[in-house]
């Protein structure tokens, strides 16, 4: 009965193992990811936020951001966590990439 207990025991340590690399981790990776590209804003940056409001930054408060949304210069204040993506950090990223894609190419 103790080798089935202790095989029991080991089932379910592979099971948590498991769900902690597939499952926990990578959340854990992309809650970092978010939080890094929330503190990286600057005032310019092109933004959309979880709701689909797309605005440019115009003032960045501790935990708040003010961004303009038209060209009426409607001006909302939303909180940082509400940031779904950075635009401009992701176009300027896709462009280095192009550029090492091309360096790399121009060296072959």
């Amino acid at each position: 009965m103790g080798a089935e207990a202790m095989s029991t025991i080991m089932m379910f340590a592979v099971v948590i193992l498991v769900f902690y690399f597939f499952v926990i981790r990578p959340e854990n990776k992309k809650k970092k990811a978010m939080q890094e590209m929330r503190d990286a804003l600057k005032v310019g940056d092109k933004i959309i936020t979880i709701g689909g409001i797309v605005g440019e930054v115009v003032h960045i408060k501790d935990e708040n951001i003010v961004i303009e949304t038209s060209a009426d210069r409607v001006r909302m204040e939303l909180a940082k966590w509400a940031i779904s993506s950075n635009e401009t950090a992701e176009k300027a990223a896709a462009k280095a990439r192009e550029e090492a894609r091309t360096e790399k190419k121009k060296k072959k």
